[in-house]
């Protein structure tokens, strides 16, 4: 049996504190409004290849746990692209096609990337694919 500690001052105190009070100031402590944090200013190659490697593997970290969240996935994708390396958002289409093919919303973000970025391709097996879902 668990020993119990005991109370040796049982009175009240003298200023008694309610709970609409903690929560005002609770409240109140969350509109402090803070500064933003300074953002990252790259200047260095080798500073720019460094932020996009520690990215890229948290990427692949949060898909390794789940492959299966897709906007994960499309995340992973649309960053690559701001990063300006199509070649590496289509690749990471291309794996998260391979674990969910009949995902409308994949396919759109997909082909609005590569429409974005003038790679559109007529290709008709990928058409065929894509109407038969």
């Amino acid at each position: 049996m668990p020993k119990v500690a005991k109370v040796k001052n049982k009175a009240p105190a003298e200023i008694q504190i309610t709970a609409e009070q903690l929560l005002r100031e609770a409240k109140e402590r969350d509109l402090e409004i803070l500064p933003p944090p300074p953002k990252q200013k790259i200047s260095d190659p080798h500073e720019l290849a460094d932020y996009q490697h520690r990215k890229r593997k948290a990427f692949e970290d949060i898909i390794r746990k789940n492959r299966m969240i897709i906007t994960n996935w499309m995340k992973y994708a649309q960053w690559e692209e701001s990063q300006k390396q199509i070649q590496r958002a289509r690749s990471i289409y291309e794996r998260a096609l391979e674990v969910d093919h009949r995902n409308i919303a994949l396919w759109l973000k997909y082909t609005e990337m590569e429409m974005r970025n003038r790679q559109v391709i007529i290709n008709h097996s990928i058409i065929l694919a894509f109407l038969s879902l």
